[in-house]
């Protein structure tokens, strides 16, 4: 072990002695290439794979660029949906996407009602006519 060294760190010292003797850069990598140069060599370790999606079961390809890319963003996961299925769950995450409505039977009138939640039977739940006057009739908490 050479002096000032840290037991241990033997390894990394090697690697950087070695990189300034071919002109390797900080960041191991040469000076003068441009990130163009770097992004293409990158994308040259990644190959073509075929995946199948979860929702809809077919097979979709993961192409070299698409790897560099969820590699250069950090991702570490596969994707799991087709691009197609991929659209689909993004627009129904969407905040003020379209709403999912549930019949339901008025507790007052018993007439059809169309509701934004699933009803259950613990609950009343009305029709927005009825909604109106059970609202009306209900007292309006003071002011403080």
């Amino acid at each position: 072990m050479s002096s000032g060294s840290v037991p241990g760190d033997s390894g990394r010292a090697s690697l950087l002695s070695r990189a300034r003797d071919v002109g390797l850069g900080a960041g191991g990598r040469e000076p003068d290439r441009g990130d163009r140069a770097l992004q293409e060599e990158q994308a040259s370790v990644f190959q073509d794979r075929t995946l199948t999606c979860r929702d809809c079961a077919g097979e979709f390809t993961f192409s070299s660029g698409e790897q560099s890319f969820f590699s250069s963003k950090g991702l570490l996961n596969d994707p799991q949906r087709c691009p197609s299925c991929r659209a689909v769950a993004k627009r129904a995450r969407a905040v003020g996407g379209p709403r999912e409505f549930h019949a339901a039977i008025c507790g007052s009138c018993g007439g059809q009602a169309m509701v934004p939640f699933a009803p259950r039977n613990d609950r009343p739940v009305y029709c927005s006519t009825c909604f109106d006057k059970v609202r009306a009739e209900l007292p309006t908490p003071a002011t403080v």
